[in-house]
């Protein structure tokens, strides 16, 4: 099996759906050699901002000297997005050595293991191989029965709890908070975004039933430059500071200053050379940030907006938040099983329907006013992929 092969076996266990529970991820990290028993954690959960505060962590470790494994998802461009060591995309020949002994041991389970689970497993023991110092751990879905839910880590640490996955964390914020709560360890420190009223609720009982400190971080980081454009990015770098401090790593300012302005994560408010945007949100409060970031950049100017979402999300709201700054829209199919079909959009400002992301771009292009692509993760993926732009 070569490493094409074997990423072609891992793409066809997405077959199995998305599956909570943690079974699965034990079993496949026990056929491993337990990794992650040789490792230390930051948990990160939430909704918004997970991968901005774990791209700052990730920064601020590198910047201290310390060996980082950063577990994201999902991938815009490269599977390999997902694991890195210290930056660095784990490589193809680890890939098919690892895949390769899940696919042969697994093949008489009674329950498939799935795609995240599998990835979860194979980015743990590469960390664990590659001797890092620590692990930026961000859960795919959820928090509870997330894959990532496995290990225990130095810190739990929840972003700002909002709408998104209710099909599988519950329509309520006090019930999807719940589920992003389940990250919470006996004993394990609690760093939390600001959160909504319903949602503090219940971090602040789950983490005094589990003994675990929590602590709330509601004010801005003032004073420092940051890689990651946007003036919420201030309460993520907050948050990533006393993430550490709560770990016990202690930086120097210099350090802090350095790692914060060379933190970058692409895909978000990301300004091309030509000035195109791009911008992976995909949920009314991503949509949100994403007009307060554009009126902070740009002040009045509009935009012409490249559009596609999935249909699980809620993109009607999307759609309400973005029009603000919008002067027309193209709306595009999303490579994804999950695409919503361009003709359910709705917009009170001029709009099209084109057959491709590659169309939409072209007349986007051509009004001469600068163009946001916007909507969905995989949608800007594409786009990077057709713009020639390195993740």
């Amino acid at each position: 099996m070569t490493s094409v092969e074997a990423l072609a076996w891992l793409y066809s266990t997405q077959q199995f759906g998305i599956k909570l529970g943690l079974d699965n991820t034990r079993a496949l990290l026990a056929l491993l050699g337990n990794p992650e028993k040789n490792l230390r954690f930051l948990h990160v959960a939430g909704t918004n901002g997970k991968g901005s505060v774990c791209a700052f962590l990730d920064s601020l470790c590198r910047a201290h000297a310390l060996r980082t494994g950063l577990y994201t998802s999902p991938h815009l461009v490269e599977f390999g997005e997902r694991i890195r060591v210290n930056g660095t995309m784990i490589p193809d020949e680890k890939v098919l050595d690892v895949l390769t002994l899940i696919r042969r041991e697994t093949t008489e389970w009674p329950h498939p293991p799935t795609y995240f689970e599998i990835v979860t497993a194979l980015g743990i023991r590469h960390f664990a191989d590659e001797g890092c110092d620590i692990v930026i751990l961000e859960t795919g879905m959820g928090g509870r029965l997330d894959s990532t839910n496995a290990v225990t880590p130095l810190v739990s640490v929840i972003t700002p709890v909002d709408f998104d996955h209710m099909k599988w964390l519950g329509d309520t914020l006090a019930a999807i908070a719940t589920e992003k709560a389940g990250i919470i360890k006996p004993g394990v420190p609690v760093i939390s975004g600001r959160q909504q009223t319903p949602a503090e609720e219940v971090l602040r009982v789950t983490a005094l039933e589990k003994g675990a400190p929590i602590e709330f971080v509601n004010d801005p980081l003032e004073g420092y430059a940051l890689g990651i454009p946007g003036s919420i990015q201030k309460l993520n770098a907050a948050l990533a500071l006393r993430t550490l401090t709560a770990a016990g790593i202690s930086l120097t300012d210099a350090e802090i200053r350095a790692a914060l302005k060379s933190a970058a994560w692409p895909g978000r408010f990301q300004v091309l050379a030509d000035g195109t945007v791009l911008d992976g949100g995909h949920n009314p409060q991503a949509a949100e940030c994403l007009v307060q970031h554009w009126i902070e950049r740009f002040g009045d100017e509009k935009a012409v907006v490249v559009f596609g979402a999935l249909s699980d999300k809620d993109y009607s709201q999307m759609l309400a938040s973005i029009e603000r700054i919008s002067r027309e829209f193209y709306f595009v199919p999303t490579r994804s099983q999950r695409a919503e079909a361009p003709v359910n959009f709705h917009v009170g400002v001029p709009s099209q329907i084109k057959e491709s992301l590659s169309a939409g771009i072209a007349a986007a292009r051509r009004s001469g006013d600068r163009v946001l692509i916007t909507g969905s993760l995989f949608l800007v993926g594409e786009a990077m992929e057709l713009l020639g732009v390195q993740p």
